[in-house]
């Protein structure tokens, strides 16, 4: 189940959020402490979680800008790895942004993480450009199906 994160998440989220970027520590140098301020993003910002039995396998932060949505962290927990949880979360978040009337979706990761940039070209994101060690990527949502209109019968 994905649905939207409560301020009693905050601490079970960046354990997992830790987690799924542990692999990553030996390799980036530079790798921040992406957990930091979790729970403000909670409380400011779109923030999303994938949960089976009462234990956070994944979350999504999706901060509103002017004109477009930033997919600021995408974390899966590495025992849930594999499952589609990443997918299920960028998914549940582009859901969020046609409903929010925002049609352009915008995320920045680590060059260093190509099998993260493989799985959002798989789901249609572009690349957009590097600034050192960073990979700029994009994503225009397409619409959404609209309901062919009620026809009254003899139109």
């Amino acid at each position: 189940m994905i649905r939207r994160a409560k301020a009693g998440d905050a601490v079970a989220l960046a354990r997992c959020i830790d987690d799924a970027y542990a692999p990553y520590r030996s390799r980036i140098a530079d790798l921040p402490a992406v957990s930091e301020g979790i729970d403000k993003d909670i409380e400011d910002h779109l923030v999303f979680v994938a949960v089976l039995d009462d234990r956070i396998l994944g979350g999504l932060v999706l901060v509103e800008k002017d004109g477009f949505a930033l997919l600021a962290n995408v974390a899966v927990d590495p025992r849930a790895s594999g499952r589609g949880v990443g997918r299920g979360l960028i998914e549940h978040a582009e859901a969020a942004c046609r409903q929010l009337r925002i049609d352009e979706m915008r995320l920045t990761t680590h060059v260093a993480m190509p099998e993260n940039v493989r799985l959002y070209e798989r789901l249609g994101w572009q690349r957009t450009g590097t600034f050192g060690n960073k990979m700029h990527m994009a994503r225009t949502l397409p619409p959404s199906p609209t309901p062919a209109p009620n026809r009254a019968k003899g139109d």
